[in-house]
């Protein structure tokens, strides 16, 4: 079974970014809008309670995280994925680096974690370059504070499902 773990933000903000998402991105039917803390991964049914209890021991050490999300970029050339950048916190980056010691699986697709929430992707390149010209011109400021953390299981049908929900409650 795949896994995955994520931040969503807000209604409100998953609403703005959904309203790019309908039109340029492939995958909006399968998930909300989120902040991937940890990319997807595979578990075996045994192993589930153990990542479980770590995620519950996780959320009681970590704080809520506060997310300022400040502009629009994009990975290219290496993908035509366009996204909206969260500024980098200490918070965010320690999360993030605690899902990626034991017991969690340490394997990453990507050498720096770049925290963002993605609004178009797969997209061909001149399409890409029309629509991240017109989306950089708009001024994007937006801060909240996100107190939950989401284990996200993918379903048959590509589409993901959150698997449990742990609220962030420490003093880090």
């Amino acid at each position: 079974m795949n896994f995955g773990i994520v931040l969503f933000p807000s209604k409100a903000f998953q609403d703005t970014a959904n309203g790019y998402r309908r039109r340029y991105d492939a995958h909006y039917a399968n998930i909300p809008p989120h902040i991937t803390v940890k990319e997807s991964f595979s578990l075996l049914t045994e192993d589930i309670p153990v990542i479980v209890d770590a995620l519950s021991q996780i959320a009681m050490k970590h704080s809520p995280i506060s997310i300022d999300v400040y502009k629009v970029d994009t990975f290219y050339p290496q993908s035509t994925t366009i996204f909206y950048k969260i500024r980098e916190n200490k918070q965010l980056s320690e999360l993030n680096q605690v899902l990626y010691e034991a017991p969690f699986p340490s394997e990453c697709a990507h050498s720096v974690f770049i925290p963002h929430i993605t609004i178009a992707q797969k997209l061909p390149q001149a399409e890409h370059a029309d629509i991240v010209g017109q989306l950089k011109m708009i001024d994007v400021s937006h801060q909240e504070t996100i107190d939950k953390i989401q284990l996200l299981q993918q379903l048959d049908n590509d589409t993901w499902a959150v698997y449990k929900t742990f609220l962030l409650r420490g003093d880090e």
